[in-house]
């Protein structure tokens, strides 16, 4: 009698989990090792960003919640959502005006650094020797803040460059960082001044990026610089603005050195900003709760607006 049944039984043996198994452990094991080695490379990246930013983040936003001096931290005092309540309560200027000078501060410098680099970015676009004058506009970049506000300081006083080409043009002198009214506008001019360089480097590249045949067939069917510019050249550029335009808006409202070197925040409080309002309650009035508060306000503020300009190109069909 033939046993029909033996090939089938055979076939099932050979595919059984029994005889895999060694295989399938032999993988695993593998993974596993792989796993091991992977996590061990990436154990001292792991403990930096855990020694330096996981702990950090901890002990601020307890402190946040907190009262404390900045000695003994055996005197942290917790006092819930009091320093948040602080900040916004009846009589505070963090909303107003500090919130809003940080604020209108980021925006003039997006503005005016945007504008600027666009400008001279497609000029140097057009021009010999593109590799000098970038490296001319980066120049402040790589120069000191202290040192780029300490010159500025100077030029905006009343015998300075400034208002000496004022004067020389018939015009009367400007209390640029002693008048309220100047000296926030005065101070943005500075940031947007020193950062223009970076802002070149990144949108000459994106217009590296753009390819020359858009260009031949604008200049075949007749347009003019000005149409090609807005039709062609800033479309395509958009990813480039995008990176620019968020960078730039985040800079801003971290600004702090530039400030406390022209101005120190004054006249008044004309130019105080948050970054450094959190410097004053923290080391100068020993306040580090509305320190810890302010600075956890702030990052809501810089992740809702780098929210709202990433939605805002989505909708214009650029995916960042």
């Amino acid at each position: 009698m033939v046993n029909t049944l033996a090939p089938e039984t055979t076939e099932r043996a050979a595919h059984s989990p029994r005889s895999a198994g060694p295989a399938v452990d032999g993988r695993r094991r593998a993974r596993r090792h792989q796993a091991v080695v992977a996590y061990l490379f990436l154990a001292p990246t792991l403990l930096f960003f855990a020694v330096f930013l996981i702990l950090p983040l901890g002990f601020a936003l307890l402190l946040s919640m907190s009262r404390w001096a900045g000695f003994d931290l055996d005197d942290i005092d917790p006092v819930g959502l009091d320093n948040f309540t602080g900040l916004f309560a009846d009589g505070s200027t963090f909303l107003t005006p500090i919130l809003t000078n940080t604020l209108l501060f980021a925006l003039g410098t997006v503005a005016l650094a945007l504008a600027g680099s666009v400008v001279v970015a497609t000029c140097i676009n057009n021009l010999r020797f593109q590799g000098l004058w970038r490296t001319l506009y980066f120049l402040p970049i790589v120069t000191t803040v202290v040192a780029v506000g300490n010159v500025w300081k100077y030029m905006y006083e009343p015998g300075g460059l400034v208002n000496g080409v004022l004067n020389a043009l018939g015009l009367g002198s400007v209390a640029f960082l002693q008048d309220p009214d100047t000296a926030l506008p005065s101070v943005v001019v500075v940031q947007a001044w020193a950062s223009v360089g970076s802002a070149i480097l990144i949108l000459t590249a994106g217009l590296k990026s753009i390819p020359e045949s858009y260009y031949e067939a604008a200049a075949l069917d007749g347009a003019g610089p000005v149409t090609v510019f807005w039709k062609i050249t800033l479309p395509l550029l958009r990813p480039s603005l995008l990176f620019v335009c968020i960078t730039q808006f985040l800079t801003g409202l971290q600004s702090f050195a530039l400030i406390i070197v022209m101005t120190k925040g004054g006249p008044g409080d004309a130019t105080n900003v948050a970054a450094l309002e959190m410097y004053r309650q923290a080391f100068s009035y020993g306040d580090w709760g509305t320190a810890s508060a302010a600075a956890f306000m702030l990052f809501v503020v810089v992740l809702l607006v780098t929210l709202v300009q990433l939605w805002i190109f989505r909708r214009k069909g650029e995916d960042a």
